[in-house]
């Protein structure tokens, strides 16, 4: 692009020595529209690809779950402890693929609850499979309301 802009300049002072002025405008008017026109073109096909591509990517539907997990004493899960959980149940996600993903865990006194959004349940039994978890019960969430839901 560099080398075309310092060719059209050198072709441009070479026309200057030549042409009236008005016939070296026009040129340079249609050297710079052609030059924009290439360049939206170029914007225009890169936008279409990132889109298509993230449009492939979300064809499937993901449903959001509620995980129950029945741990004993989870409540008194030490950092380090809590640390390899999610460690492990990262790489078994990773193995998975981009069908099942983890947003967020509550620990209680005995259970822990994941939110966890899958294409299907049998993914996410096979994530607690795969991780050594329980997977005591799983609900699939319809709707999420919050204090936003009643000033609506």
């Amino acid at each position: 692009m560099i080398c075309y802009s310092l060719s059209l300049l050198v072709n441009i002072n070479f026309m200057y020595s030549f042409t009236p002025k008005i016939i070296i405008m026009k040129r340079i008017n249609y050297s710079i529209l052609l030059t924009a026109i290439m360049l939206l073109a170029g914007f225009f096909s890169m936008a279409q690809t990132a889109n298509s591509n993230s449009q492939t990517t979300k064809s499937t539907t993901m449903k959001t779950y509620l995980i129950e997990r029945d741990i004993p004493d989870a409540g008194k899960l030490t950092p380090e402890q809590l640390k390899s959980i999610s460690q492990k149940s990262c790489n078994v996600l990773k193995d998975m693929g981009p069908q099942i993903e983890w947003v967020q865990s509550y620990v209680t006194g005995d259970k822990i609850f994941c939110v966890y959004k899958a294409e299907n349940e049998d993914l996410i039994r096979e994530h607690a499979k795969k991780g050594g978890f329980p997977a005591n019960v799983i609900t699939e969430i319809s709707t999420v309301i919050s204090p936003a839901t009643a000033k609506n």
